[in-house]
């Protein structure tokens, strides 16, 4: 009679492996079979039996490091469920990461070390520091599913504190900034009603950036677009009600020079829509200006733009946008309202 087959014990194993469970119950060893060879003892520890059927077969010589876990993560379909906004967030996010700790291999982080990492080796990017470790949780599930290790160390270190902005531009600072950058024309107007674009709409510049005027539906008084974030592989239309107060701001945005044959709302010099780093470059520049000419007295960023699109919305209509599929995250998040309002009884 052959020996009992063991599940268990050859989850996650390589192709050719072979786990062999002793009579006590507790012990499991574990063999390879090449082809056309003998089988090849690996003895009893599961993690070391791969690596050497890896070193075997001339295997990536840096297996189960963090380095390798990135590539094997890049091709798995949880990073396909991505979108590409995500995937350039963390391929920036695996620069310090990986030289930090790409050599290492997975088998020997520990949660001290995580801690390490957030509170030493990145004391300077503290945000920073808590994407790049959900970068690294992200590939230790990858080493869990593998069977490379047992447990995620990530998820037993706290994150580093992180405080929310608060602070969204009052409505006579924008005015005054989009009308600056409106006066200069040229480039800068395309910033400034994209800007005015955002302040009422609320979209993530991603969102529209390549915005096109099919898009843009003044009989039906909707702008359609897609939300960046999409979860659990839905696809999210957002229908943005043109309102008549919007309106001259939809005929300004019509009447923008562009090539005859050029599809797209915003375009740049080269009359090609713009980038998300190209467009960044080009805020950050008008807004040390506006602060050196003292157009503006406080910086703003353009995703605060979001946040002055949602508390204005409470104000003129009562409630929050409908931003998030959960209402509490849009109020977490982007509602900074300085006065809270309640009625009294009777």
């Amino acid at each position: 009679m052959g020996r009992k087959r063991d599940r268990a014990s050859a989850f996650g194993l390589l192709p050719r492996m072979e786990a062999r469970p002793w009579k006590n119950g507790k012990t499991v060893s574990y063999r390879y079979h090449p082809v056309g060879g003998k089988p090849i003892a690996l003895g009893t520890d599961k993690r070391a039996a791969i690596q050497k059927v890896l070193d075997l077969n001339g295997a990536s010589s840096d297996a189960g490091t963090v380095e390798e876990l990135w590539r094997s993560y890049q091709q798995t379909p949880q990073w396909k469920r991505l979108g590409e906004r995500t995937k350039q967030d963390y391929a920036v996010y695996s620069e310090k990461l990986l030289e930090t700790m790409g050599k290492v291999s997975a088998r020997l982080i520990r949660p001290a070390d995580i801690a390490r990492y957030l509170r030493k080796e990145r004391a300077d990017a503290p945000v920073r520091a808590n994407r790049e470790i959900a970068l690294l949780s992200n590939l230790m599930t990858v080493a869990v599913e593998r069977g490379d290790i047992d447990s995620n160390p990530c998820k037993q270190v706290k994150r580093n504190l992180e405080r929310p902005r608060t602070e969204a531009p009052d409505p006579e600072s924008l005015a005054r900034f989009i009308a600056w950058l409106e006066a200069q024309g040229g480039q800068r107007r395309v910033i400034a009603l994209m800007a005015e674009f955002a302040s009422v709409a609320g979209s993530r510049r991603v969102e529209f950036l390549r915005l096109t005027l099919d898009q843009i539906d003044s009989e039906a008084a909707v702008i359609t677009l897609m939300r960046a974030k999409q979860h659990g592989g839905t696809v999210r239309v957002e229908n943005v009600v043109i309102t008549p107060a919007v309106e001259d701001l939809v005929s300004r945005l019509r009447a923008l020079p562009r090539p005859a044959e050029s599809p797209y709302v915003f375009v740049t010099r080269d009359n090609n829509p713009y980038t998300d780093d190209g467009f960044a470059s080009t805020w950050q520049r008008a807004m040390r200006l506006a602060l050196e000419k003292k157009v503006i007295l406080r910086r703003f960023t353009f995703h605060d733009l979001r946040a002055y699109y949602t508390t204005q919305h409470k104000v003129q209509y009562g409630e929050l946008p409908e931003l998030h599929a959960d209402r509490k995250t849009t109020a977490r998040i982007y509602d900074r309202s300085k006065v809270s309002v309640r009625r009294t009884l009777g």
